[in-house]
């Protein structure tokens, strides 16, 4: 593994660039969009009515307007599934209350990421180029076009449940965001503990520094 993919602060900057790719203009290609494709536009397009809602405009609508955010959220992200990969084989070490436990925090700690990028959103647009299906695990592909007109490649994985397409990871200018975290947490928990990642993911939680979990946030170019 490259140092650039065990940088802690990628999984921030993959964050930042997720986030734009979840608050774009769609823009469909010549080629038909199939039904995950389909999904995630429709996510889109539920973040994107709710920033541009003028009833939940503003400070004083802040609470609100994050809590609808939140829950268009998980509709689409499988944070269960994420989760799990991303604490790699030590999942199978815990027990069902560490499980949901871990789940919860993870769950809160990109959530919370997410959210707070979402009112600096600038109106990058994204053009979707086309998915893969193999039973029931897919790939969107796309990329993001900056007002600089820079291109950045975003891959979606997603896995099917019952009839909805479940984001698993996000793959940004070829670093997976699962296997950041998967890097990050082994390397802590190698270092420190299980209860050690819990209790940072805590603290990162609280609004205070914890680590590397405290990370700076970059700037999406």
């Amino acid at each position: 593994m490259s140092g650039r993919e065990a940088d802690m602060g990628w999984s921030w900057r993959a964050l930042a660039l997720v986030t734009a790719a979840l608050l774009v203009v769609w823009e469909p290609t010549e080629s038909r969009a199939g039904l995950a494709t389909d999904q995630v536009k429709g996510t889109v397009d539920q973040v994107i009515k709710i920033l541009t809602d003028p009833a939940l405009k503003g400070e004083k609508k802040l609470r609100e307007r994050r809590a609808k955010i939140r829950q268009v959220v998980l509709q689409r992200f499988g944070f269960t599934e994420m989760s799990k990969r991303s604490l790699g084989r030590y999942w199978n070490e815990r027990t069902p209350a560490e499980r949901t436990e871990f789940v919860r925090l993870y769950t809160d700690l990109l959530e919370r990421a997410y959210i707070d990028r979402v009112d600096g959103y600038t109106g990058e647009q994204v053009v979707y180029q086309g998915e893969s299906v193999d039973g029931d695990y897919s790939e969107v592909k796309s990329k993001i076009v900056t007002k600089r007109n820079q291109e950045i490649p975003i891959l979606y994985r997603l896995q099917k449940t019952n009839a909805n397409w479940e984001v698993y990871d996000v793959i940004v200018e070829g670093v997976s965001l699962v296997n950041n975290y998967r890097t990050q947490f082994s390397k802590i928990i190698r270092t420190s503990s299980y209860e050690g990642l819990v209790k940072k993911m805590q603290v990162k939680l609280e609004g205070e520094e914890a680590g590397e979990l405290g990370a700076p946030k970059p700037k999406v170019r």
